[in-house]
């Protein structure tokens, strides 16, 4: 699988989650998802590998112990954040690492507001 092939899943994937939006707010090469405004899904454009990824602080050192494509990554706090490689660039196979991302949505839509949430859920994000 190339990497373009491998962007255009994550993309579509992140994509298809509710209310999810996309924005390169840092630079032309950082493409972060988003729902209600906030960060859940955090990538490179040109050189992607993996991505940066937000989970329950009591998952992270189990998902680190148990993959070696599942780190702390550069920028992010480790203690919520964890830099995923899916296969072929690491070893978190496919289905766990789309479930991480449903879960960094999940993370992430549970933290807005009530307001929010109900405007993300009426699709007027």
């Amino acid at each position: 699988m190339t990497q373009e092939v491998l962007l255009e899943r994550v993309t579509s994937l992140c994509m298809a989650l509710p209310g999810c939006t996309e924005d390169l707010p840092f630079d032309d090469r950082t493409l972060v998802f988003k729902v209600g405004g906030k960060m859940f899904c955090l990538l490179d454009v040109i050189a992607f590998q993996g991505c940066a990824l937000k989970a329950s602080p009591d998952d992270i050192p189990e998902f680190r112990a148990q993959y070696a494509g599942v780190r702390t990554g550069p920028y992010m706090n480790g203690k919520h954040w964890n830099y995923v490689f899916p296969e072929p660039w690491g070893d978190v196979p496919w289905d766990v690492f789309a479930e991480m991302v449903a879960t960094s949505h999940a993370l992430v839509f549970q933290g807005l507001t009530k307001k929010k949430q109900a405007a993300v859920n009426a699709g007027e994000q």
